[in-house]
């Protein structure tokens, strides 16, 4: 009868340790690697062909002279790590992330500033301010829908710092 006992104990044991372990990989979510990069100092120029872009979200990327890459473009709702790292080798940079309403092509941009009007866009959350080779990470729920995360140092928005996310149901 002892021998059953160990059995049964050591499989209640087992099955525990399972399901503790699996609610815990669901318990965390996904996680998104996000790299911030420029090409180099002379990355942020306010050209004509720049200005033209404030708060564009369609502008030509081949413009594009920094930005920001995803491992992953689309993920399923429920909660989402952004493990965010600043690539650069000089330049400080930032990760905010809004969502994008369907139809907008434009992010509410202080022109006088040269950034984006971070509360009129709906920021969900941000990694702020890292130095070059230094990271950080941002825990949150999504719902389905469109989103762009976007540095909002001055000037690296129009710079084409800006990228986006889909979450699917």
């Amino acid at each position: 009868m002892t021998e059953i006992s160990r059995r049964t104990t050591l499989a209640l044991a087992a099955g525990a340790f399972a399901l503790m372990t699996g609610t815990a990989a669901l318990a965390a979510g996904t996680i998104v690697k996000v790299s911030l990069w420029d090409k180099g100092p002379d990355s942020v120029m306010m050209d004509d062909a720049h200005m033209k872009n404030m708060g564009n979200m369609n502008m030509d990327m081949s413009m594009a002279t920094m930005g920001i890459t995803l491992n992953k473009t689309s993920v399923k709702a429920g909660w989402v790590t952004f493990d965010v790292t600043n690539d650069s080798k000089t330049i400080i940079h930032e990760m905010i992330l809004s969502p994008v309403k369907k139809g907008e092509t434009e992010l509410p941009y202080l022109k006088d500033e040269n950034r984006v009007d971070e509360e009129k866009a709906g920021h969900l959350g941000e990694v702020s301010e890292l130095d070059p080779g230094k990271g950080g990470s941002l825990k949150v729920d999504l719902k389905p829908g469109k989103y762009i995360l976007y540095c909002n140092i001055p000037g690296h928005f129009i710079g084409g710092m800006f990228t986006f996310m889909d979450v699917t149901k």
